[in-house]
């Protein structure tokens, strides 16, 4: 049994990984800023080793809490920074609330519960970023993406920085570039466009990498795409 953290753990893909690892018997500490929809996550389901995390991870008291409930002598295998914010808008009507909202969310929230985190890790752990195909150099970008994309690119050069500066600790780094799935977010990003690939796909694929992938790759940036939005 391993143990695993999940942020963004109440929808989508994040609960899609966070069910799939707890029935393959791993213990999973279940993060999202909704209480509801996390309770639902275990009334909803099936067996598992699941503890709810009700969090905002902008907020630094929020961390103390998870850190606290985890406990310093838990080792941490693998911390999967699942939980996105995604706003559309054409650049031109942003706002730099919007950009540093976005910015908190997708790049310092995951910032925050590394460091923090960190002494939880161990020789082995994998810190696993999930990515977008936005923010992948060289890949398709959409109009109203702009500050989704760049805060989705700035995860990606963090986790190869930071494979750098783990390295010899033994804890690997990887970002995996998401295209598109299923999710409520990707309905709202593209309304009326049908994804190849459901959570639950992605879930397994994700949950495989998370458990493995740090065996073969290390501040690897990789896409997970079938295609693009059109």
């Amino acid at each position: 049994m391993k143990n695993i953290i999940v942020t963004g753990a109440s929808k989508g893909i994040g609960r899609a990984v966070t069910i799939l690892l707890a029935q393959k018997g791993h213990k999973v500490f279940a993060i999202a800023r909704t209480e509801r929809a996390l309770k639902n996550l275990i009334l909803e389901n099936y067996k598992g080793d699941i503890v709810t995390l009700t969090a905002d991870l902008t907020d630094e008291n929020d961390i103390d809490h998870i850190v606290k409930t985890i406990g310093s002598e838990t080792s941490i295998d693998a911390l999967i920074n699942n939980a996105g914010l995604l706003i559309n808008k054409p650049f031109l009507k942003t706002s730099i609330d919007d950009w540093q909202e976005q910015l908190e969310v997708n790049l310092i929230a995951p910032v925050r519960l590394i460091k923090r985190i960190h002494p939880n890790l161990r020789r082995g752990s994998h810190i696993l970023n999930i990515g977008s195909m936005g923010g992948f150099q060289g890949s398709a970008k959409f109009e109203g993406l702009s500050a989704y994309s760049a805060s989705k690119g700035a995860l990606s050069i963090l986790t190869e920085s930071l494979s750098v500066e783990f390295a010899n600790s033994g804890i690997a780094v990887n970002c995996l570039c998401l295209g598109a799935v299923q999710t409520k977010m990707l309905r709202e990003a593209f309304p009326g466009y049908q994804a190849p690939t459901s959570p639950e796909q992605m879930a397994a694929f994700i949950s495989d990498f998370a458990l493995n992938g740090h065996n073969y790759f290390n501040g690897r940036i990789l896409p997970v795409s079938l295609n693009n939005p059109n």
